[in-house]
């Protein structure tokens, strides 16, 4: 028993031409939305060394402000400083303290 040919109809070759076209389509999308997602990736990677450089410039900052205060106060006493006017008003010690009370008494 030989076996029939069947030819498909104009119709049915469109169809099936579409159907592979869809797929191919589909094949490019995602070819491109994975070239999108790498190139976010890697701005957001980029933003994340960024956010780490400042972090330890942000630390390097706090350590500059300690040992600045640490040199004023050594020079100067503790106080407060109005930075608009640099106008520095020591605060009272202890002992200047106990003194005027001494001579008060």
């Amino acid at each position: 028993m030989a076996k029939q040919e069947t030819k498909f109809s104009e119709e049915e070759l469109k169809s099936l031409a579409d159907l592979q076209q869809s797929y191919q389509t589909k094949q490019m999308q995602f070819g491109q939305l994975r070239v999108q997602r790498l190139l976010l990736q890697q701005q957001i990677d980029g933003l994340d060394n960024a956010e780490a450089q400042l972090e330890a410039e942000y630390g390097e900052v706090q350590q500059n402000e300690r040992s600045l205060v640490k040199s004023l106060n050594e020079k100067y006493g503790p106080g407060n400083l109005d930075p608009a006017t640099g106008v520095f008003t020591p605060v009272p010690q202890e002992s200047e303290k106990s003194d005027e009370a001494s001579e008060t008494a």
